[in-house]
């Protein structure tokens, strides 16, 4: 597990200026790209596994730029109450913790897989370079 060392703060450094990038403007008043965890993680060069754990500001303030700020009135209408906001906060912890862990086990499930695949590929052309055929056991 990643210390606060200088490397997670240099990740945070290039995530936070990767955002900049994709919420700059252009002149029409239109978002050039949307503002994705998946294009941030290019651009940064940061993990989406790293983001989703070590970096919850970061996906706080890409998902306000994906939905845009909202009105006044609805921002009071859809704020949490203070006794629900203490729980909400640990919920969002979970999740983010769930979500790097969905991504880890896929991650390595596909590893896995790729194994398994290779493996077989490699006993058949053994088997076809040796001309052996499996032979049914007797009793």
């Amino acid at each position: 597990m990643p210390t606060k060392s200088g490397d997670t703060r240099g990740g945070a450094r290039r995530l936070e200026r990767a955002l900049a990038v994709l919420i700059q403007r252009t002149a029409d008043g239109a978002c050039p790209q949307a503002p994705t965890v998946a294009a941030l993680c290019r651009l940064s060069g940061v993990s989406r596994n790293s983001v989703y754990r070590y970096h919850p500001k970061i996906l706080a303030a890409v998902r306000l730029h994906q939905h845009g700020p909202p009105a006044p009135g609805e921002m009071t209408a859809l704020s949490p109450s203070p006794s629900l906001e203490p729980s909400n906060s640990i919920i969002q912890e979970q999740l983010t913790k769930l979500a790097a862990l969905v991504d880890h086990f896929y991650a390595a499930y596909r590893e896995a897989r790729a194994t398994l695949d290779r493996r077989d590929r490699e006993i058949s052309e053994l088997r076809r370079s040796l001309d052996v055929k499996p032979s049914p056991l007797r009793r």
